[in-house]
Order: C-alpha cells, then structure tokens, then sequence
C-alpha cells in the first residue's frame, strides 16, 4: 500500500525539446556565463546593439554593436554587417565591418572579416579570411593625433607658387 519504490512519473510521455543553435558549433566559453544572451540563427536585427552582457550572435545583425567589457562572439552561422566593439571579439561566421577589442580580436579558421580591426592583442587562426588593417597599438593612433604636425618654415606652397610667378610675370 505504501511502497516508496513506486515510480510517480507519468507513463509514456515525450519529452518536450526546445531547438536552440547547436552549441557544438560555438567556443565551449562561449555559454558558460549565466549572463550570455544568443542571437538566434533565424533572428535579423537592423539598429544598435548594446547592452551588459556577453552576446553571441547566430543571426544577422545589421547596424552597430556595443558591448562594453563583455564579450561577443559571431557564431558560425552569424551574418553582421556592422562596427562591432567589445572587451572581446571573436569571430567564427562572417563580419564586414571594423572591430574594436579593448582586450582581443580572435578570427578563427571559419570567420570571414571585412574591415578593420584595432586591439591589443589578435589572433588570426590558420584558416581565417580577412582583409583591412590591424592595429594594435591604439594608445600611439592617438597620442600621435593629439600632437599637432610641425610647420616648416617659410611660405607655405601656394604661396610659393604665386610668388614664382610673379617673379616671371606670368
């Protein structure tokens, strides 16, 4: 009447299954954090992205993404046509735009890059496509940005010009 080893669940009852981008295709880190949102595969989003957490992005996004000291990955299947900046970028799908790591840039042997990167550190994997500029020391960008050019003394060349011409008369 009262047997403790009586199995309470309910007789054949399927288990409900949720479809989410398969997690073997990310970076094993990539969902480790309770605070990573995904952009799914089938999501496309035109705008700004920003916000407090690490993203990763299976859709597409179109626009500019903003994760200040948060990480962001493109998942294998992500579409971004959009500057991205993040503590850390890395990039398995496709990206035309600059990127802009406060930490690292990581491309790997799936990602695909259009554009410009500045960050301390970058990794190219075997494999990765890219094409634009790296920079990796944007602390001189600015500094050097910040010193104005020197100016050479005397005319300067339009001046030069006129006062050549005036010389021959023409």
């Amino acid at each position: 009447m009262f047997d403790k080893r009586k199995d309470t669940s309910p007789p054949d009852e399927t288990p409900v299954t949720f479809s989410s981008p398969p997690r073997s295709e990310l970076p094993a880190d990539a969902y480790n954090t309770r605070n990573t949102a995904v952009i799914g595969s089938t999501i496309k989003i035109k705008g700004e992205v920003s916000g407090d957490e690490n993203l990763v992005i299976e859709g597409s996004v179109e626009g500019s993404v903003e994760l200040s000291g948060h990480d962001l990955t493109i998942g294998q299947k992500g579409q971004v046509k959009a500057n991205l900046a993040a503590k850390t970028v890395r990039v398995d799908g496709q990206v035309t735009g600059d990127i802009s790591g406060t930490e690292k840039v990581i491309i790997t042997k799936s990602g695909r890059v259009l554009g410009n990167i500045v960050a301390p550190r970058v990794t190219l994997e075997d494999g990765a496509k890219f094409k634009g500029s790296i920079d990796m020391d944007p602390g001189e960008t600015k500094a050097a940005a910040a010193v104005p050019p020197k100016r050479m003394a005397g005319p300067t060349k339009p001046e030069a010009v006129e006062d050549k011409q005036s010389q021959t008369g023409g």
